[in-house]
């Protein structure tokens, strides 16, 4: 009997700091936290290994500042 691993698959996060306005909509909604705010309040990928690329910081931010892409 064999067993099969599973794929752990892992996600970049670019925060375009331009268009961010520091509103931590991103850091609220993240469900695993990935991101903590950083001294302007605008999001920092502390912990960008635990995202699991649901969307929800790219998909509700209202600058468009976040895109998630696979590695």
């Amino acid at each position: 009997m064999t067993t099969k691993k599973k794929k752990t698959k892992f996600f970049n996060q670019t925060i375009y700091r331009n268009w961010c306005k520091s509103c931590g909509i991103c850091i609220s909604l993240c469900p695993k936290q990935v991101y903590d705010g950083d001294d302007m309040g605008g999001p920092d990928a502390t912990r960008p290994d635990d995202c699991i690329g649901c969307l929800i910081c790219e998909l509700h931010c209202p600058d468009f500042a976040i895109s998630i892409t696979a590695r």
